[in-house]
């Protein structure tokens, strides 16, 4: 026999002892049963299933004719098509063996000379087979993955400007009272575990636990003034709930389903026209995920489902394309409640959303107009003070000249418009993306008598570097006017003055592949808005420092 053709006789022999199998796996005696029973043949052409014209016929006949190893099924079959047991491979191998005693010693040579390697390569595959063992038995689930992230800030914020009083000389100013409540450093964190489970591959189901100690009594969470609120902001108390809880499908071609009690209408766009702090970290909500437009990307989270349509399967990769997408979400505190006149699912009680969003673009820049409709009480996020203040003036409810609580019809129409663009590679030109929205608030005759704001707006533009001084870091910059009261009635309308206009700055180190630390600043120059005080009819100003350091572990 030729040195090629020991050689592979001799890995087949060292495959079935480098897999670690014992006797008692290979079943010798089924092994001599099943070879006994095979009736050997002497020409390819005794099998019945097999064709000059098929592609391993040369070799086939080779082995048959001249080395007389390859036996076939009791029915005169060779069935080259289906998969080999190991007991039929162990009784090929076998009948090979037998017949080519000539080639003992060079294989005994072969062997002697590859030792070392062999058995380096058999301690591997022990090693690997152990390994494979120990994750079988201890893995969390077959069709479950965990998905973490845990973020730790630590800053503060100051109030600064003027400190005129409210009412009286006795009355403690503006700004001081800001600080005395919120002026301290803390230290705080927020901890999510994704659960992202597939049973076809294409579906998902997502489940989100949550916990954290950003609460009332801190300002991360939106306290002292709503527009201190992060984009990382968590539930306080330390206490563990459940903010995600939905599943998703594909839907024929280019469709996609996805519905939940705890599903967010913006995870429902089925595209983000923004490349803002994209390999960085968010600081701001009203910046990071409120695209510069908390009118349309509210981040409303309840019961609801939605649509999304992309043809991106259909054109080249790179190319843009379109998406189209809709979605209805009742509040959370409302949906799973069964009183209608508190609220419930589609309800007149709901404060639900209906939002929709059509989109062009691909991963260098991109389109999108939004729009959302909001039922009373439906919520707008972030903005000044005086925006917030009263249910952002669509309650569902108002008390007339007679004492009665009577029904507003209360809702609210909003759009917006989003864009951005990014180099395709790093370097002194940054990525852009911008965004404008506004929102129209309307009601019946009891909303008019009772109600002042008419209509809000919003815009921002942020920059984002890439690979600033080292790969994988970031630097960030972003400016605009959180939402804001344009117009109210025609009573006092004159003197509305709500503007206010936000900035932050950051730098993202990318400490390691998991862990990364961000410290950043932001100035918000007149978050009260038209309720910031002011003396003898003078507007004064009164502005918000803040500054944080924030590490993200991701696991």
């Amino acid at each position: 026999m030729k040195l090629f053709q020991q050689m592979l006789v001799a890995p087949a022999t060292l495959g079935l002892l480098a897999s670690g199998a014992n006797a008692a796996e290979l079943n010798i005696n089924g092994v001599s049963d099943y070879a006994a029973s095979a009736d050997q043949v002497t020409s390819v052409t005794q099998f019945s299933d097999v064709y000059p014209t098929d592609w391993a016929y040369q070799a086939l006949s080779n082995l048959v004719e001249q080395y007389g190893c390859v036996a076939g099924y009791p029915n005169g079959t060779f069935r080259g098509n289906r998969a080999m047991t190991r007991y039929e491979a162990a009784a090929l191998l076998n009948a090979c063996l037998d017949r080519i005693t000539e080639v003992t010693d060079e294989l005994r040579r072969l062997l002697e000379e590859f030792e070392t390697e062999l058995a380096i390569l058999r301690g591997r595959v022990d090693g690997l087979e152990a390994r494979v063992g120990e994750l079988e038995a201890t893995q969390f689930s077959t069709t479950t993955k965990l998905k973490a992230k845990s973020v730790w800030v630590m800053g503060g914020t100051q109030a600064t400007g003027d400190n005129y009083k409210a009412e009286s000389k006795k009355s403690e100013g503006q700004r001081s009272a800001y600080n005395a409540e919120y002026g301290a450093f803390s230290l705080s964190y927020d901890l999510r575990l994704g659960l992202k489970t597939s049973f076809t591959g294409k579906d998902l189901l997502y489940t989100r636990m949550r916990a954290g100690n950003m609460g009332d009594d801190s300002v991360w969470d939106g306290n002292g003034v709503g527009l201190n609120k992060l984009d990382t902001a968590a539930p306080g108390g330390n206490l563990v709930e459940i903010d995600r809880l939905y599943y998703r499908f594909p839907l024929g071609e280019g469709f996609t389903v996805q519905a939940g009690p705890l599903t967010r209408n913006t995870e429902m766009m089925g595209y983000k026209a923004t490349a803002y702090a994209k390999g960085g970290q968010k600081v701001l909500d009203f910046f990071g995920g409120s695209l510069g437009v908390p009118g349309v990307w509210n981040k409303e989270t309840g019961g609801g489902f939605g649509l999304m349509y992309s043809n991106k399967k259909n054109v080249d990769k790179g190319d843009a394309y379109f998406t189209v997408a809709a979605n209805y979400v009742a509040d959370s505190g409302e949906a799973n409640d069964s009183n209608p006149n508190a609220g419930g699912f589609m309800t007149d009680n709901s404060e639900g959303n209906i939002t929709s969003q059509l989109a062009y673009g691909n991963k260098q820049w991109g389109l999108a107009a939004g729009y959302r409709y909001g039922q009373c009480g439906a919520k707008f996020r972030t903005g000044t003070e005086y925006a917030s203040s009263g249910k952002w003036g669509t309650p569902c409810t108002v008390t007339n000249k007679n004492g009665e609580d009577v029904r507003t019809n209360a809702d609210s129409h909003s759009w917006s418009l989003n864009a951005f663009w990014r180099p395709e590679d790093s370097g002194w030109m940054p990525s852009v993306s911008a965004g404008v929205g506004a929102s129209y608030l309307n009601g019946n005759s009891a909303w008019e008598n009772n109600t002042s704001k008419r209509e809000m707006a919003s815009w921002m533009v942020g920059l984002t570097w890439n690979d600033v001084f080292m790969e994988g870091n970031a630097l960030g910059a972003a400016v605009g006017q959180p939402q804001f009261v344009t117009e109210v009635d025609n009573n006092g309308g004159d003197n509305l003055d709500d503007s206010n206009y936000a900035m932050e700055l950051w730098y993202k180190f990318q400490v390691t592949d998991n862990i990364s630390v961000t410290p950043a600043v932001y100035w918000l120059s007149r978050p009260y808005g038209d309720d910031t005080q002011n003396f003898k009819g003078n507007d004064k100003s009164l502005g918000v420092f803040g500054g944080l350091i924030q590490t993200t572990f991701k696991f």
